[in-house]
């Protein structure tokens, strides 16, 4: 779809290279820029203990396929002009700079639209780019209140175990890019998008968000319970010890799952009929369903929910999760790299099947600087 399309991505770590990445799987070139001296982008160095691999770690890879990579020290002037080169021949710029950054380094937007006029400009900043603070995924996951919330009650604070703002920063770019696109084809000219990490992470507190605004309540640890619904999010255990969690979204869906259990009496009982009440006496409803779901073992379960389309799974691992038909259609694949789309819509694009490995460090300098006709510094 994008393949008239030159990105180029001034941006490091998850959530503009994601963007990047999603430009790539729908076919657009994408030319990641990095800094040499440096050592590029700075999650190449994140790896895992005991983790062997080139400069392309698995963190790396995470979101980096589908690339080109080009090595320019931006802090020159040769750096500079490289880069504006190609500016003047691209569409859409990718940034992630500190706030300052971009200007002092040349490539900021009131900079770069003189040099493209049709330039779409997107750029992701922790506070909004008039706040020198350097955002960080797990700082914002602290103060946007996801840490409060998440954990077992009475416990500690918890952290998301992935880069959560920065991914749903990445997904929110991405929609202001392609609504600038759209703009562009009505008015022209150049479009600026701006998203910052603290200002993603409040408009993802969606439901936790209105139930302090319209229920005036402060969202507290639940561990995995849903705060407004029951038995949903809790977590039981089979026979067999597998851990199984519960999603019962409404009544009929609740009457069902006691019907399964043996227990259909439950259903009526006046404590769990609705689902209010059913949040409301959360302990003792939870006390009825660990003694029963503890007697069946998770094939059985798992079968019996499905008869009866009552929402529930086994907790897996990240292991079992690639062993399903639907991640083996999310996974990418090079010669010596897996990694995962960052496009989920149906039909998902042909071309990321397609897709170049995550580049190492400044592979493809020489080729663009020779196709796109740019002075080599």
């Amino acid at each position: 779809m994008f393949e008239h399309l030159r990105i180029l991505e001034l941006a490091t770590v998850l959530a503009g290279p994601s963007v990047g990445q999603f430009f790539a799987e729908l076919g657009a070139e994408v030319i990641k820029v990095e800094n040499p001296a440096s050592g590029g982008d700075v999650t190449r160095t994140w790896k895992a203990a005991g983790e062997q691999t080139d400069d392309r770690s698995a963190y790396f890879c995470a979101v980096n396929f589908g690339k080109k990579s080009i090595a320019v020290k931006l802090d020159t002037d040769e750096g500079r002009r490289t880069v504006h080169a190609l500016v003047r021949q691209s569409d859409i710029v990718i940034a992630s700079y500190k706030p300052g950054d971009a200007a002092r380094l040349g490539v900021d937007y009131d900079t770069l639209k003189t040099l493209q006029p049709n330039l779409i400009y997107g750029q992701i900043t922790g506070y909004g780019s008039h706040d020198a603070r350097v955002g960080y995924d797990a700082v914002i996951q602290a103060e946007a209140g996801f840490m409060y919330m998440n954990g077992m009650p009475g416990g500690e604070s918890l952290k998301m175990p992935v880069a959560l703002i920065d991914v749903l920063a990445g997904h929110h770019l991405k929609e202001g890019i392609l609504v600038a696109m759209l703009r562009q084809q009505k008015t022209g000219g150049s479009q600026f998008v701006e998203v910052s990490l603290i200002q993603a992470a409040v408009a993802s507190l969606v439901n936790q968000a209105t139930n302090w605004l319209v229920a005036g309540q402060v969202p507290e640890k639940k561990g995995s319970a849903h705060p407004n619904i029951a038995p949903y999010g809790d977590v039981f255990k089979t026979a067999d010890g597998v851990e199984f969690l519960l999603s019962v979204g409404n009544d009929r869906q609740f009457s069902d799952l006691c019907a399964v259990l043996g227990i259909a009496e439950t259903a009526n009982d006046p404590r769990f009929v609705t689902n209010p009440a059913r949040v409301a006496n959360r302990p003792q409803l939870n006390t009825v369903l660990r003694e029963k779901i503890g007697q069946q073992s998770s094939a059985n379960l798992v079968q019996a929910l499905r008869d009866r389309k009552i929402p529930g799974g086994r907790i897996s691992t990240v292991q079992n999760v690639f062993e399903t038909p639907e991640a083996q259609e999310m996974i990418l694949r090079s010669v010596d790299r897996l990694g995962v789309k960052t496009y989920a819509a149906q039909p998902m694009s042909e071309k990321s099947t397609h897709l170049l490995p995550p580049p190492h460090l400044g592979e493809h300098t020489v080729e663009i600087l020779a196709k796109l006709g740019v002075p080599q510094t």
